[in-house]
């Protein structure tokens, strides 16, 4: 067997579980939104009032993907509920899963995933810890980077803790 080329980047692939009506190019939010919660509706929301224009896409990341990330008990809600739920938002114009390896998390990545859309701008949270990939990802698909803040104590991961009683 052969070593694989290492300057290959192992690719992501998108399955749409909802198509925006629009062809505008759209706004794309990325991430696992597990446990749906209020911060994650205000960030959404706040999203969607910043270019009310333009439809706002979300990228799901499917269960192997969030699990690598986060542990074997998550997510909590599959990839397909997940989106499902996201569908449902009065701001979400569309849905896609996210799917690859776990450990494939670098701009050009999520760039060569993007680049079809032809993105207007890509939207992630203060304080996301893929700040500078985000902006680095939107800077090579010729889109606006936007960091929306966030609402503070309000996430999955706290309100699974509260859930089990741990501190």
């Amino acid at each position: 067997m052969t070593n694989p080329d290492p300057l290959q980047v192992p690719s992501l692939t998108l399955r749409w579980f909802s198509r925006p009506d629009s062809p505008a190019a759209p706004v794309v939010v990325t991430g696992a939104f597990d446990v749906l919660h209020v911060g994650h509706v205000r960030f959404l929301s706040d999203v969607r009032r910043r270019r009310p224009d333009l439809p706002l896409v979300v990228g799901v990341e499917d269960d192997a993907r969030v699990r690598g990330w986060k542990g074997p008990s998550r997510p909590v809600n599959p990839d397909d509920e997940r989106a499902e739920v996201l569908s449902a938002l009065s701001c979400v114009d569309g849905v896609f899963v996210i799917s690859g390896p776990g450990d494939v998390t670098s701009w050009d990545a999520y760039a060569d995933l993007l680049r079809p859309l032809g993105i207007a701008a890509l939207a992630f949270t203060d304080g996301d810890p893929h700040t500078e990939a985000k902006r680095r990802g939107a800077d090579a698909l010729g889109a606006e980077a936007w960091e929306m803040p966030m609402t503070r104590g309000r996430s999955t991961s706290a309100a699974l803790s509260r859930l089990s009683g741990s501190p």
